[in-house]
């Protein structure tokens, strides 16, 4: 969970229905009223906080247009306006989710680093413990994306945001010969992928601080003794 934590994943990576207008779909033209581009991002906010709801509620799967629509208020055509389909709204309601993890972890480290921490795990912790927190704040839209309840292709983009996440966890750790740590890396990773699972989906939020809060300790201590030999 380096600065660049799970960087944005393209909506190529999922299987989604083709249409005729993309989720960036509804831009007017220059001469169209300023009135009309308002009201089309506020229908377009509204889809997505309806989405985010049924979802929530209901699962990827039994998620129902007609049901997302009618919470939103909207139509199903603004729908079909704004957003390809249902897995549309679903990536990008990950997409928002993560951009939002991603600013909180680079927030975290560079407020260590500016402070004058350079040690590679203290930065780490910084960015992880964010992360985390990330999940605790929004842990029902958390759940949602690590429930296996996806859209086709899903599992994949997962794998890969965690691969990319790795090569960016790889940033901080060097050995003395100036490589990279794989190992530690790997197992940082792992430890964290866990992490934001189990405490995504427990129920109790008391006990999912007091979990992450422990899990931080302990990852704290991992080293890896062939890179600190003197």
């Amino acid at each position: 969970m380096g600065e660049g934590v799970i960087s944005g994943v393209m909506s190529s990576h999922i299987d989604v229905p083709s249409g005729e207008v993309s989720h960036n779909g509804g831009t007017r033209s220059g001469d169209a009223p300023a009135r009309t581009s308002d009201r089309g991002a506020a229908t377009r906010g509204a889809l997505l906080a309806a989405a985010r709801d049924v979802f929530c509620e209901s699962g990827f799967a039994q998620a129902a247009v007609t049901d997302i629509v009618a919470k939103a208020g909207a139509s199903v055509g603004s729908l079909y306006h704004h957003f390809n389909g249902k897995a549309d709204l679903y990536l990008t309601l990950f997409e928002e989710f993560q951009a939002g993890q991603q600013e909180r972890t680079r927030e975290a480290i560079s407020a260590v680093r500016e402070a004058g921490e350079t040690d590679p795990m203290r930065l780490f912790i910084a960015g992880a413990g964010a992360y985390l927190n990330g999940c605790l704040e929004e842990r029902d839209v958390a759940r949602l994306f690590i429930s296996g309840d996806g859209p086709p292709g899903f599992d994949r983009v997962m794998r890969q945001r965690l691969n990319k996440w790795a090569r960016r966890n790889a940033a901080l750790f060097h050995t003395a010969d100036g490589g990279v740590d794989e190992a530690l890396v790997m197992v940082l990773t792992g430890a964290m992928a866990g992490a934001v699972s189990e405490i995504s989906l427990l129920d109790d939020e008391d006990a999912a601080r007091r979990l992450a809060e422990e899990i931080m300790g302990i990852v704290g201590t991992i080293r890896n003794p062939r890179t600190e030999q003197r």
